[in-house]
């Protein structure tokens, strides 16, 4: 065989060699490509946990008492409220005017077992409650100011006032007698993950 001849063959079976490992390689590369997707994709919640709500966790460090925000969990307003010493004293003086100061309806649905208390919550100075009145779904509005207002009576001692229908609550969301929302406020589940770290929708029993 001629040396050009030669040349020529090598360069033919350098070409396959070349070709066969760059098929190698991608069959290869192919399978790690998919087990990487699944990996990130096991990291993604679901389409249906996306619909259920995770979990909401806020920083509550520049709450002042007297002040409350609104945070959204499952497309529901959720009120944080640090109540002050007095607002606390105030829930007290109203117990006799409540339809269930102990929150004794349908308490499993609306009220978690830390929250079954005076103040309906794990703190004594932090109300964390779902600003939805259980009468048709209106949002209540803050009433913390005492004394006579219009669509209240001359003996408010502060707390919320649905302007639907008329229902009161207390700072401690517990609905007063002889008004149409049938029950308290819920409270949803929530922990402290910290002094100044709330998280709503989760406890140490799990995920609501």
């Amino acid at each position: 065989m001629s040396t050009e001849a030669q040349l020529e063959s090598a360069f033919d079976h350098d070409g396959e060699r070349r070709a066969l490992l760059i098929a190698t390689s991608i069959a290869a590369a192919v399978p790690a490509v998919s087990t990487f997707t699944a990996l990130v994709r096991t990291f993604e919640p679901s389409e249906r946990a996306k619909a259920a709500g995770a979990p909401v966790e806020v920083d509550i460090a520049d709450l002042a008492p007297g002040e409350m925000k609104t945070v959204e969990w499952r497309g529901k307003p959720v009120w944080i409220l640090r109540r002050t010493p007095a607002m606390l004293v105030s829930l007290k003086g109203v117990e006799s005017q409540l339809a269930d100061p102990a929150s004794e309806r349908n308490r499993d649905e609306m009220t978690p077992e830390y929250a079954r208390n005076a103040h309906r919550s794990i703190k004594p100075e932090f109300l964390v409650a779902i600003g939805i009145c259980t009468h048709l779904g209106c949002s209540p509005t803050a009433k913390f100011d005492h004394g006579p207002q219009p669509s209240l009576p001359d003996d408010w001692n502060g707390g919320f006032f649905c302007p639907c229908h008329g229902s009161t609550f207390d700072l401690a969301g517990r609905v007063f007698k002889n008004k149409p929302a049938p029950e308290n406020l819920q409270i949803p589940r929530h922990m402290y993950a910290g002094d100044t770290r709330l998280v709503i929708g989760k406890d140490e029993q799990g995920e609501a």
